[in-house]
């Protein structure tokens, strides 16, 4: 009988030389695909050039057409002028700042003449001539930081721990902005200065922000005789204690028994005093300050100008539009030329 010779058993241990193989290998592929995919872009830029030069002439033509035709709308065309207005909010009155400037602005894209006149108490003809509304915010980076310390300021010690100052940057949006800018773009260069009234009147006139700004005007009030009676009772200890610091002086005359410890709390007490006098008269500075930035629902920081300036801008010209058009449009049909001429030669392979 034929003696069986032993199978080979598998290995247990990694062959490592194999491993750095596929390792190479994968890498190999992997910057293969990267190189091919510069190549991909590198060879359709080059085809494109090849269109465009191929069809240098056509668009040539096209886009001193487009020229021709923009310069003479340009020169045909009404003067725009634009104003704009700075304004701040008070009492939460943004998002209906922003709400109406948006139904003018519809109103104006409508051509409702007569609802824009209504609503400015203005002449059809003056309502026609406003084209457009915008309002946007405007904020710097330190206007922000300081909308952030506020606003941290006003929460507990527990949450202001948990409040992070790059994430309160990142979702900034344009209603948490102290000023916003009201533009007016119309033909008619001084109507802008006609209908500002009517814009703040629009957000006064608001039963809500006016009940709003009645309870802050009866706060401040109340929290200003606070603060006056305050610093009336300390004048009143203030003048308390140098009466008796007078009478001690007068005692000390007659003999030499001082207690230094009783002077030294005395001084104390009327260096409190004045540390709290301090801080009421800091804090009532602040009130008035809050008094004048809450005098009107919406502020006004800087008003519409007399007459608007014209309205500048090469890219919103119609010498730039109408040839852009017309070229985008020329490449879009030769495109497609050259596309269905490719797809008929490679039918016919």
């Amino acid at each position: 009988m034929s003696k069986e010779l032993p199978q080979p058993q598998a290995s247990e241990e990694v062959d490592l030389g194999q491993l750095f193989k596929l390792i190479g290998n994968a890498f190999d592929r992997f910057f293969r695909f990267i190189a091919s995919i510069f190549i991909g872009i590198f060879r359709f830029i080059i085809l494109f050039l090849l269109f465009l030069q191929k069809h240098f002439i056509k668009f040539a033509i096209v886009g001193i057409i487009g020229l021709a035709i923009g310069i003479y709308l340009d020169l045909n065309k009404e003067t725009s002028y634009i104003s704009t207005m700075v304004v701040e909010p008070n009492f939460n009155s943004v998002q209906q700042l922003y709400n109406n400037i948006g139904f003018y602005n519809e109103l104006a894209g409508a051509r409702d003449s007569t609802a824009l006149a209504e609503a400015f108490n203005i002449s059809k003809n003056e309502a026609a001539s406003i084209k457009n509304f915008k309002v946007e915010s405007y904020s710097d980076d330190n206007q922000k930081v300081q909308l952030f310390d506020k606003f941290v300021r006003s929460l507990d010690s527990t949450t202001q721990k948990a409040i992070d100052m790059e994430a309160y940057l990142k979702n900034f949006n344009s209603f948490d902005a102290r000023f916003h800018t009201i533009a007016v773009i119309a033909t008619n260069n001084n109507i802008a200065k006609k209908i500002q009234s009517s814009i703040i009147n629009s957000i006064s006139r608001n039963d809500y922000f006016s009940l709003q700004k009645k309870i802050s005007d009866i706060n401040i009030k109340l929290q200003d005789s606070i603060y006056k009676k305050q610093i009336n009772e300390i004048d009143s200890l203030q003048l308390l204690y140098k009466r008796v610091m007078l009478k001690e002086a007068d005692r000390s005359i007659d003999g030499t028994n001082i207690n230094l410890g009783e002077n030294g709390t005395k001084d104390n007490k009327e260096l409190s005093l004045i540390n709290k006098m301090d801080e009421l008269k800091s804090s009532l500075v602040k009130l008035n300050e809050e008094r004048a930035n809450k005098s009107s629902i919406l502020n006004v920081i800087s008003d519409f100008p007399r007459k608007g300036v014209k309205e500048k801008g090469f890219l919103n010209s119609y010498k730039f539009l109408i040839p852009s058009m017309l070229l985008c449009l020329t490449l879009f049909i030769l495109a497609l030329i050259s596309l269905n001429t490719y797809l008929k030669n490679y039918k016919k392979e």
